[in-house]
């Protein structure tokens, strides 16, 4: 019988309460990062309107919005899986070309978009949320 630590030996190396093995949840990250969001307004008692972009894509006009505050590149989640299997890193598309394919396929945006007022963000900001509730 070989020894727990011989197909992983770097287990030696972690403190007693670290456990060796972790439970990852079956979900995307932009759902634990839009839960995250959540979870900071709700804290706040800050009332929210969430979208799930899967049952109704984002309004044209309402992209625009974020992309006029964050630039193009700002809203896009270009680390993602759907940016990268689009093959977005090599092809040059115009703003208007971009945002078809956002409004095609929300995967591309980086999220969760927060919109306060007229400001907006995109992605897990708590930093620029905290500043917008000084105000």
């Amino acid at each position: 019988m070989t020894s727990p630590l011989a197909d992983r030996p770097w287990l030696a190396s972690y403190a007693p309460d670290v456990p060796a093995d972790v439970v990852v949840p079956d979900e995307p990250l932009t759902a634990a990062l839009t839960r995250a969001a959540e979870r900071f307004f709700k804290e706040r008692k800050i009332k929210l309107h969430i979208v799930d972009l899967n049952d109704r894509p984002i309004a044209p006009g309402e992209l625009k919005r974020f992309t006029d505050k964050l630039g193009i590149n700002g809203v896009l989640d270009v680390a993602g899986k759907a940016y990268v299997d689009a093959g977005l890193e090599y092809l040059r598309v115009t703003d208007e070309g971009m945002v078809a394919k956002i409004v095609a396929e929300p995967r591309l945006l980086l999220l969760p978009l927060v919109r306060c007022g007229k400001a907006v963000s995109a992605g897990l900001t708590e930093d620029v949320w905290r500043r917008w509730l000084e105000v």
